[in-house]
C-alpha cells in the first residue's frame, strides 16, 4: 500500500464548505520534477474559482487546489540537477498546494529569499509570477510612468504597489475601505482611491491618464479603465470578477493608440513559467533579500480549516495575503 498524505479536496462544486479533508496517495516526481514537504500554501481566487466549479485544472494537474507553496525538497526526479533533498523552496504550482506533498517541475521552483521564512515564501510564487509577467512583461511597465492597480490590498494589488513603485513608476490604486486605502499608501501608492468615495477615471484623467492598468473586475470596469488610460495606454486584464463582458467603442483603441492584453498563469506551459521564474530570480528576488519589497500576511489557517481561509478571502477584508498552515 502506498503511503499516505492528509490533503483538502473539492468534494463538490459549492462554496467553502465543501472543501474537506481527506487522504491520498504521495505522489511520486516524474522528469523534471521535485516532491516538496509543504510547509505553507498560499491560499488565491483561483483556488474559490476552481472549488465552484469555474476554473478547472489544466490536463494533468492535480485537482487539489493550491497554485503555490513553501517547503523544503523531499525527493527528486530524473534530470533535475539545481535541487537537492533539503533544500528550502518556494513554488509555483499546477495544482495540489493543499496537501502535506506536492510534485511540481523543478524550473518553477525558487529559492527562499535570505532573511524570509517559510510562511511568508509561500506568499510569493502566485502574486510574483502573476505581476511580473503581466505588468512587467506584457504590459511593458517604466519607471516615470502611471500604473493603476485595482484592489490594490489584494495579495495581487500589494505585490503590484511595491514592485511597481521600486522600479520607479508612479502608482495609482482603488480600494474598497479607508483602512485598505492607508495600507496601499504605506506600500508606496502616491493615491489610493477609494472606489465608494470617488471615481477612478476622473482622479487618472487628471494626472494625464494611466500608462497601464492592471484589472481583475472586468465588468463595467473595462469600459471606465479605457477611459482612464492615457494614449499609448496598456489594458492588462487577469481576471474578470464582475463578469468578463463588456461593450466597447473599438474606436478608441485606434485613435489612442491603446493596447488591450491580458493572461492567465495557470494553463501557460511549463517552459513559459520556468522563463518568468527565471526572470523573477534575476531581477526581483534581491530586492526581497534586501527586504526592499516584502509580502503583506493577513491571517494564516490551519489546513483543516480551508474552508475558513476561503471565507475570510471571499469576504474581501482581508489585506494582503492569507496561507494555510500545512507541516
Amino acid at each position: 500500500m502506498s503511503e499516505q498524505m492528509r490533503v483538502v479536496e473539492i468534494s463538490t462544486p459549492g462554496g467553502p464548505d465543501v472543501l474537506k479533508p481527506a487522504l491520498r496517495d504521495i505522489p511520486e516526481p516524474g522528469h523534471g520534477e521535485v516532491r516538496i514537504q509543504v510547509a505553507y500554501a498560499g491560499v488565491n481566487r483561483p483556488d474559490a474559482l476552481q472549488r465552484a466549479g469555474l476554473y478547472n485544472p489544466p490536463k494533468g494537474a492535480s485537482d487539489l487546489p493550491g497554485l503555490e507553496a513553501s517547503g523544503t525538497i523531499a525527493a527528486i526526479g530524473d534530470g533535475v540537477t539545481d535541487w537537492a533533498v533539503g533544500d528550502p523552496v518556494c513554488a509555483l504550482l499546477p495544482g495540489g498546494g493543499y496537501a502535506e506533498q506536492v510534485v511540481t517541475p523543478a524550473a518553477h521552483c525558487l529559492p527562499v529569499p535570505d532573511g524570509m521564512d517559510l510562511k511568508q515564501a509561500a506568499c510569493l510564487p502566485e502574486t510574483f509570477f502573476t505581476v511580473w509577467s503581466n505588468v512587467f512583461q506584457r504590459g511593458g511597465l517604466k519607471a516615470g510612468e502611471r500604473f493603476l492597480v485595482h484592489g490594490g490590498s489584494s495579495g495581487i494589488g500589494t505585490t503590484a504597489i511595491q514592485l511597481a513603485n521600486v522600479l520607479g513608476a508612479r502608482v495609482f490604486t482603488t480600494a474598497g475601505s479607508d483602512e485598505k486605502c492607508a495600507a496601499c499608501l504605506a506600500l508606496g501608492a502616491e493615491q489610493a482611491i477609494n472606489y465608494r468615495d470617488a471615481d477612478f477615471v476622473d482622479v487618472l484623467r487628471e494626472q494625464g491618464g494611466a500608462d497601464v492598468i492592471l484589472d481583475m473586475v472586468g465588468g463595467s470596469y473595462i469600459a471606465r479603465n479605457i477611459k482612464a488610460l492615457a494614449d499609448d495606454g496598456r489594458l492588462v486584464q487577469i481576471a474578470f470578477l464582475q463578469g468578463p463582458k463588456a461593450e466597447i467603442n473599438f474606436a478608441h483603441l485606434m485613435m489612442r493608440r491603446l493596447t488591450m492584453t491580458g493572461s492567465t498563469l495557470r494553463p501557460q506551459s511549463d517552459l513559459a513559467k520556468a522563463r518568468i521564474a527565471a526572470d523573477l530570480y534575476e531581477k526581483v528576488w534581491p530586492l526581497l533579500a534586501t527586504g526592499r519589497i516584502a509580502p503583506v500576511m493577513d491571517q494564516e489557517f490551519t489546513l483543516d480549516h480551508a474552508a475558513d481561509a476561503h471565507t475570510r478571502m471571499e469576504s474581501s477584508q482581508h489585506i494582503g495575503k492569507i496561507v494555510l498552515k500545512v507541516g
